[in-house]
């Protein structure tokens, strides 16, 4: 919107951060928190079997397709080889007459179930701990997806579901909520949200997606339903040192803050000067109703992103407790 104010008018010059807490050449942030002692505290919740892996799919065909942030495009994936490949001249040929198949893909790296980089998003020329956004011209040099990726995300994960809580099956294009809502849903739910907890939020708009099936009406008057900015809500994220926000959403946040027009202020106010590691798109759906039916809404969450070098995100398959306490 031409009317809105810049980032550091809304986020203010004084806005929280956590800029050298981790030292100069920090590049996980949040993440820090998440030693060896929360990886046995999330342990702790482990109780049967039960595995449920969070990434939507990918290079579906069915239906409305992949979703995707306006102007990405899905992954484009081809087969090099395969049986037909065997039926001219020139095939491969192995002792024993073995075929097999191969394939290539060309993917937007946050075009799936992904992690941020917390060089993704920036303002005033500056990234997470105060990196210069010129390292990111060709290449992320600084804050890319790749430490991310090789400390690997555990610990102990709470599920919130708000859409459950307002009582529907999905929240409504632009509908928000805040930290206050997320505590009441939590109350709600009887558990509580604890320091280091690795926060998932569903709004159920994900299955708004699939149940919708029509790309066009999804998109018209993008505006998703999510997290909405204020002094208070980013306090509340640093005094409970949130390590990494999941939600089932492309963009983790209401697109465009109501109050201001500003697009996406949390990317910046969070991941940017907090250093809050964000995964979007999320599969939520089934571990909320597993939680609803148990009773139960805390669980072990490990995440892998993908080691891709310089990337300002990777692809994952994230799981909400593979052993998931059912008591």
């Amino acid at each position: 919107m031409s009317d809105a104010p810049a980032m550091r008018e809304l986020l203010g010059e004084d806005a929280p951060t956590n800029w050298g807490k981790w030292g100069p050449d920090d590049e996980l942030g949040c993440l820090n928190y998440l030693d060896a002692k929360e990886v046995l505290r999330g342990a702790q919740h482990i109780r049967s079997g039960d595995v449920f892996t969070l990434q939507i799919q990918m290079g579906r065909t069915d239906g409305p397709g992949d979703p995707l942030w306006p102007g990405r495009e899905g992954i484009k994936r081809k087969n090099e080889l395969d049986e037909s490949t065997w039926d001219g001249e020139g095939a491969p040929a192995f002792p024993g007459g073995l075929h097999y198949a191969d394939d290539t893909a060309h993917i937007f790296l946050q075009g799936s179930t992904q992690y941020d980089a917390l060089g993704h998003v920036w303002y005033d020329g500056q990234l997470w701990n105060g990196y210069d956004a010129r390292s990111t011209v060709d290449a992320m040099q600084r804050a890319s997806v790749l430490p991310i990726a090789e400390k690997g995300i555990v610990g102990r994960g709470v599920l919130i579901d708000i859409a459950r809580h307002r009582g529907k099956q999905w929240l409504d294009k632009g509908e928000t909520f805040d930290h206050t809502d997320l505590e009441a849903a939590a109350a709600a739910q009887g558990v509580t949200i604890e320091p280091h907890d690795i926060l998932c939020v569903r709004t159920g708009f994900m299955k708004y997606w699939y149940e919708l099936n029509d790309k066009e009406k999804f998109y018209e008057g993008f505006c998703e339903p999510g997290l909405t900015y204020s002094r208070e809500l980013v306090e509340w994220f640093q005094q409970r040192e949130v390590p990494n926000l999941v939600t089932d959403t492309i963009a983790n946040e209401v697109t465009y803050d109501p109050n201001s027009g500003v697009a996406l202020p949390l990317h910046c106010a969070l991941m940017r000067n907090l250093g809050v590691t964000l995964t979007e798109i999320a599969w939520l759906d089934d571990l909320a109703d597993a939680c609803a039916e148990d009773g139960r809404w805390s669980f072990l969450y490990v995440a892998a992103p993908l080691k891709v070098v310089n990337g300002t995100g990777a692809p994952v398959n994230p799981d909400r407790d593979p052993l998931r306490d059912r008591g």
